[in-house]
């Protein structure tokens, strides 16, 4: 039975899962009489995934898993490690403890939060893991597209620029590009209340050796705090990226 609205999805999860719990390869007449499948859709399935090599075709024509995974599995444990990373080395920064903290990543135009250490304070936003937002208009999704070309971003948001969500939420390229442009210099991105008013967060990335974020931090403040905190937030803010990409091995250590 169909557990998603793509049966086509469940199939092919269906065959990758048997691939996997078989102790050896298997032609696809045998995963099609196995788990009931036409054939024609069978072969279908084995082949988008041939040409993705999240399987192979060894010479007796029978399907083992492909190098492909090794991708997502390194992508999961890289994600996992920061999540482990943050949660590890924020508890050495008091100022930070003192505020709202989020880990996010990048997903098709959206920051995805990771994870999240509370201020003692609610500031009226739910950052829970899962929440998704658009990345122009929160502190972490600047700063992590700050580390693409407006050429790549354009082409992310090719379907038209998401619609602000305060009145303070940035609106076209253009002054998106200007915003990138001050992280560039500063490593420090700013949600002055795009995402809700009278919030402020200060951003950061964490990059990878190629200069391309793989996630991205925050501090959330009431605006009248942010005024006071931002420059002694900042410098603590990009001192435990740094610090999280060089235990990741991201970047060498100064």
């Amino acid at each position: 039975m169909s557990t998603t609205a793509v049966p086509a999805l469940d199939k092919t999860f269906q065959i990758l899962d048997l691939i996997t719990d078989s102790a050896q390869p298997l032609t696809a007449a045998h995963i099609a009489k196995e788990l009931g499948l036409p054939r024609s859709s069978t072969h279908n399935i084995l082949q988008s995934l041939l040409t993705k090599h999240v399987i192979y075709k060894d010479a007796d024509s029978r399907f083992h898993l492909g190098s492909y995974l090794m991708y997502w599995a390194g992508k999961y444990e890289q994600q996992q490690g920061v999540i482990q990373l943050f949660k590890d080395l924020i508890v050495q920064y008091p100022v930070l403890l003192q505020h709202t903290v989020t880990l996010s990543k990048l997903d098709l135009g959206e920051v995805v939060f990771l994870a999240c250490h509370e201020a003692p304070a609610p500031l009226g936003f739910t950052f829970r893991a899962g929440v998704r937002v658009p990345a122009v208009f929160s502190a972490t999704g600047k700063a992590m597209l700050s580390t693409f070309s407006m050429d790549n971003i354009k082409s992310i948001y090719a379907t038209g620029f998401p619609a602000p969500i305060t009145q303070h939420g940035v609106d076209n390229f253009d002054d998106l590009a200007n915003e990138l442009s001050a992280i560039h210099e500063s490593r420090i991105s700013l949600d002055d209340g795009q995402l809700r008013d009278g919030m402020y967060c200060l951003g950061t990335y964490i990059r990878n050796a190629s200069g391309i974020a793989i996630a991205g931090m925050a501090v959330s403040f009431l605006q009248g705090e942010y005024e006071i905190r931002r420059e002694e937030v900042s410098t603590v803010l990009i001192e435990l990226a740094e610090q999280i990409e060089q235990r990741l091995g991201l970047i060498a250590a100064h």
